[in-house]
């Protein structure tokens, strides 16, 4: 058997921008590109600062160890108790 490819009926014709919808998307694309590069210097910055720790052996001035969870008895959650 023969594999047959077909052609397909309907031609895609983008749509040119105007003047100023070529500028915005420029500007956009612009706008984007630096707040990437803006997290990228702020990350950068901060691994130098944490880097710069290290090396000078600073140690965190707590003396007990942190918790993500905040003290004290938790809280009933009344949503759950609903069900």
């Amino acid at each position: 058997m023969q594999d047959q490819v077909q052609e397909p009926t309907a031609q895609f014709e983008p749509e040119r921008l105007s003047k100023s919808d070529l500028l915005l998307e420029v500007l956009r694309g612009i706008g984007i590109a630096s707040g990437l590069a803006l997290l990228w210097v702020m990350e950068t910055v901060r691994n130098t600062y944490f880097r710069a720790l290290d090396r000078l052996n600073v140690k965190p001035r707590r003396h007990r160890r942190a918790s993500a969870f905040p003290p004290g008895k938790p809280r009933n959650n009344r949503r759950e108790s609903r069900v």
